[in-house]
């Protein structure tokens, strides 16, 4: 079975993973997309779509590839148009977005998939695999990036507005989730707006807690990614990200595919979206109390 998908955003993660992915996947039609500037979208998709309505119209399923204020609303439309959603993260700006989104997926019973990208490599699986031997107690994880200081990213308004808890922070997130257990809560939380910096203590099922440190505004190269994991049992440690993005998309894209064949929602599907921006959601009002 071919699946017609199309793309939605032509910015330059579109351009260096999802378009190349989605033309060199054998069980896909990449049939084409939609974009805001209409010169990136002729440069990037087979075919250029006027509105996403008409993209909508032509295809099974759509992937995401904009920032997420602009995604929720709009892939919350192609579920209602009864399209299957590849879904970048976090899926929406906001808890409300989040919930409308997975609301109108669940509603739909279209199938979704998140492109969590680094859950779809290898040295990431056996982590998870080791970490599951070892049901850890306790895990650290850092992520520190220069992004927002300079390169294709940089020019990202949603990045620069709302920083690393928003760009990295869904994928830091979710693995330690999935190391150590379901995040319950957050025991604290801090944010030092001058370097993008937040720092959080989470707590977990079965009292399991995880540390996270998170920038975008730390003048490092290359990016420091390390998670780690223990228990008296030993440590499990996730430092590399050596598989290139294009081929954690094109296992996303074999799984997303057999989702639609079978009918069965995948584990990594809209409703883990939501779960991670409720996280993130009490992140940022632990560490950003409103002004009275």
């Amino acid at each position: 079975m071919t699946v017609r998908i199309g793309l939605v955003g032509a910015g330059p993660w579109a351009r260096e993973t999802h378009a190349p992915s989605l033309a060199a996947h054998p069980g896909v039609d990449f049939v084409g997309g939609w974009a805001r500037d209409p010169a990136a979208a002729a440069e990037v998709f087979p075919r250029a779509f006027d509105s996403p309505a008409a993209l909508f119209d032509a295809v099974d399923a759509v992937a995401f590839a904009v920032p997420p204020n602009v995604q929720a609303p709009l892939a919350a439309a192609a579920a209602r148009a009864c399209k299957h959603v590849i879904l970048d993260k976090p899926i929406a700006l906001d808890l409300e977005g989040a919930v409308a989104l997975a609301d109108a997926v669940t509603a739909a019973g279209v199938r979704s998939i998140l492109a969590l990208t680094r859950r779809f490599a290898p040295e990431t699986r056996e982590f998870l695999a080791r970490a599951a031997e070892l049901q850890p107690i306790a895990a650290e994880a850092q992520w520190l990036s220069g992004a927002a200081l300079a390169g294709k990213f940089a020019a990202s308004a949603w990045r620069q507005d709302e920083g690393a808890l928003y760009d990295v922070g869904p994928h830091v997130i979710d693995l330690v989730d999935a190391a150590v257990g379901t995040v319950e809560g957050v025991a604290s939380a801090r944010y030092d707006a001058g370097s993008d910096t937040w720092t959080a203590q989470l707590t977990h099922a079965d009292g399991a807690a995880s540390t996270l440190s998170l920038s975008l505004r730390t003048p490092v190269l290359p990016t420091v990614m390390r998670i780690s994991a223990h228990s008296a049992a030993g440590l499990a440690v996730l430092e590399s990200r050596e598989t290139p993005s294009t081929e954690c998309f094109r296992v996303l894209l074999d799984e997303f595919l057999a989702s639609i064949s079978t009918g069965a929602d995948h584990p990594l599907g809209v409703l883990r979206g939501l779960h991670l921006q409720r996280v993130i959601a009490q992140i940022r009002a632990g560490a950003c109390p409103p002004t009275p």
